[in-house]
């Protein structure tokens, strides 16, 4: 049976993967899910053309099920993950994904958590915000090149406070308003390895800041170290060494931390 404009196919059942099953659900839309176990070709011939293929997979694994994600679905794809930009998904021949920049969170122990409304960008972003505003998800739409901004913000969050965490724990609230002058030089590095990523101006970078401190300011009791940080600063320090790109308190903090 041909697929239609009904069909979303879900890549990734963890907790985001489930949030977003419950807002297609929600929207009418039958989902298909995909789990390792699934074969995803015999998939796509009895679901060739989804409304989207929404990769919910952690960051790990990405670059792998972008990979080998069947044809027929490439031209269809949605991702959400932390860290991303546009190399992201063009190495793997994507030109045009829809993109949430998700400001929200979800683990097994808590229920689905709002820091900030989730700016959508790409053909289907109409479906995801519809989809996320049914489960009382906040979510916007946003033009194609708001998209690089929000990226940036949401990775400049995630970097600063798992790496600056490392050396405060504490909570975001703490770290931005008692230890400032450590935020300020993580902060610099960091913007510097994601303009070197992207390889062009990252946009508005005052606005990037501030959407950054709003994320603060709304939940300023979130941690500040995660379980990902020793990975995403030993993550940070091999992109700038890649685009020769010094970072002293980077490397100062993975030094202190035996990273």
């Amino acid at each position: 049976m041909p697929s239609t404009d009904n069909d979303v196919v879900l890549v990734g059942l963890g907790q985001m993967g489930s949030v977003f099953a419950h807002a297609f659900l929600r929207e009418g839309h039958t989902v298909h899910p995909v789990n390792r176990e699934t074969d995803a070709d015999a998939l796509a011939e009895r679901v060739p053309e989804p409304a989207i293929c929404m990769v919910a997979v952690g960051e790990a694994d990405l670059d792998g099920v972008l990979e080998t994600l069947p044809e027929s679905w490439r031209s269809r794809v949605g991702l959400l993950q932390n860290e991303l930009l546009p190399p992201t998904w063009e190495k793997h021949g994507i030109s045009d994904p829809t993109v949430a920049v998700v400001w929200f969170e979800k683990k097994a122990t808590i229920a689905t958590k709002v820091i900030l409304p989730t700016p959508v960008a790409g053909p289907e972003a109409a479906l995801i915000s519809r989809s996320l505003l049914r489960i009382g998800v906040g979510a916007e739409m946003v033009e194609d090149d708001a998209l690089l901004p929000a990226l940036v913000a949401k990775n400049l969050y995630i970097l600063v406070a798992n790496c600056a965490g490392l050396e405060t724990g504490g909570t975001v609230g703490d770290l931005f308003e008692n230890h400032r002058p450590l935020v300020d030089a993580v902060a610099g590095e960091v913007l510097a390895i994601q303009k070197a990523l992207v390889g062009r101006p990252l946009g508005n970078e005052s606005e990037i800041l501030r959407i950054v401190e709003r994320a603060v300011a709304s939940d300023p009791e979130h941690g500040a170290k995660g379980r990902s940080a020793p990975a995403r600063l030993k993550r940070a320090i091999a992109q700038a060494e890649e685009h020769d790109i010094d970072v002293p308190k980077l490397k100062a903090l993975a030094e202190a931390h035996l990273i």
